[in-house]
């Protein structure tokens, strides 16, 4: 059986201002109500595949144990990066990882960020490939280029009886003219950045390539302690490791490595024009998600998070209104997006990182409106969950339930509350919520004060 290994670290800068640091594109529940993580997780689940091993960011934690519950996925391992470290030392990782459960743990190391269509295909890819890994081969899948892409790196294979094939070069991003050239190649295929192999071959390649990464990894690792679901590392062992791709590192250096053409209608979804590419569109070529209206319009894709966007009389524009930003752009510039993003991070502004919903591992708040001296959120708390014993040295609060039936606890003194029913918690008063019920605790909070962030979090538990 295979280890599935899923990196789920990106940010994906260019789908803003749905994509953000804390909740980026992976996580999108955009696709038929899933995210490109979620439906990652499904094509590698079944008879053929282990448990997942999960490395991602730490501040992600939490979303991706709620996207693992919603679709009943548990976890070999939730790897949490307390930084980014590119590839190859997730790809490591999680060979030493999977060679601790099995000395003979075979590997596929996958992106969590890529739209595959034809799963059929990918997954005939993948046994197809199950015994040149087990022979000591690293199997790299190339996408059969259906057009000149100068956004994707290639691959150039050796000639011959197939299905697998020897890999001459990884080639980096090319020109136009050049990407030109590949596609009109049946050598050349696009670099997805999916491997399969056994742990032991991919160790045996770093202590060959790369023994000072290998080193470093196996300290790094010797930190690991568990906290709820997820596994963390310590930062300092952590931050002494190369920052360096699995390309560079092992790919471009090793001699055993093959691939696989495969053709399993696959996208990397960079960007709002890629995005629009695989919706489903009106005969005008639209295509919307929410709350969307088109009047006059051709080859647009609106999307609304809440209210309405409609698109009137305009050709290939792309309209992306969330909570607290609106993206209009061509989509030509659809590139461009990151360009907004970074100048947004320059100014420090918070729209660049903070998506207004943010989870919690007893659900998620909600930023609802914010001023000067006072914030005002929603909050879901899940069935049996419970906030830690928490007080506040600059602001009060107010609570109202909405629906469900929450345990309060204030300065010791318990109660419940119920729909329609409220109440105030004093500036330094110690208190906790609680769900006993079987359904999900929505309500409303208040803040006010003179300091509002979350450093003003005094935990007593």
């Amino acid at each position: 059986m295979i280890f599935p290994c899923i990196l789920s670290g990106g940010v994906g800068s260019r789908l803003w201002p749905l994509s953000r640091k804390d909740r980026p594109k992976q996580f999108l529940p955009i696709f038929d109500g899933e995210s490109l993580f979620q439906k990652t997780c499904k094509r590698v689940s079944g008879d053929l595949y282990r448990r997942p091993i999960i490395i991602g960011n730490n501040a992600h934690r939490f979303l991706i144990g709620e996207q693992l519950e919603e679709i009943d996925c548990p976890a070999d391992t939730i790897l949490l990066e307390p930084a980014g470290r590119n590839t190859a030392a997730p790809a490591l990782m999680a060979a030493l990882i999977a060679q601790e459960r099995d000395p003979d743990a075979l590997l596929l190391l996958a992106p969590s960020d890529h739209l595959i269509g034809r799963e059929d295909a990918f997954g005939d890819a993948v046994q197809m490939a199950v015994e040149a890994a087990r022979a000591g081969q690293i199997v790299t899948f190339g996408i059969k280029p259906t057009s000149a892409q100068t956004g994707y790196g290639y691959i150039r294979m050796k000639q011959g009886p197939g299905p697998i094939y020897p890999v001459e070069a990884f080639v980096e991003k090319p020109d136009l003219e050049t990407a030109t050239k590949f596609v009109a190649d049946a050598s050349y295929v696009w670099n997805a950045g999916i491997f399969l192999y056994a742990a032991s071959t991919m160790i045996e390649a770093f202590a060959t390539h790369r023994p000072a990464l290998l080193s470093q990894v196996r300290k790094t690792l010797a930190t690991r302690r568990a906290d709820l679901d997820f596994t963390r590392l310590d930062p300092e062992e952590f931050g002494k490791i190369e920052n360096i791709s699995i390309d560079y590192a092992i790919m471009e250096r090793a001699s055993n490595i093959s691939c696989v053409p495969v053709d399993p209608d696959w996208d990397d979804l960079g960007s709002w024009s890629a995005i629009w590419t695989v919706l489903q569109k009106d005969g005008a070529g639209n295509c919307g998600l929410g709350d969307t209206r088109f009047l006059g319009s051709s080859n647009c894709l609106a999307y609304a998070d809440e209210g309405l966007v409609s698109v009137i009389g305009l050709e290939d524009v792309l309209v992306v209104a969330t909570r607290d930003s609106v993206l209009v752009a061509h989509r030509d510039k659809a590139q461009d997006v990151k360009t907004i993003v970074e100048q947004l991070e320059a100014e420090g502004r918070s729209e660049a990182d903070a998506h207004p919903r943010a989870y919690k591992p007893w659900g998620y708040s909600e930023r609802i409106n914010a001023g000067e001296r006072f914030t005002v959120q929603s909050m879901m708390i899940k069935p049996g969950k419970r906030l830690s014993l928490q007080s506040h040295l600059h602001r009060t609060e107010h609570w109202v339930v909405v629906s469900g039936t929450v345990e309060i606890t204030i300065d010791g003194e318990v109660r419940l509350l119920t729909e329609n029913q409220s109440a105030y918690v004093p500036l330094g008063a110690k208190h906790t919520l609680h769900n006993p019920g079987r359904i999900p605790v929505r309500m409303i909070e208040v803040q006010s004060g003179t300091y509002l962030s979350d450093d003003d979090i005094r935990r007593h538990d």
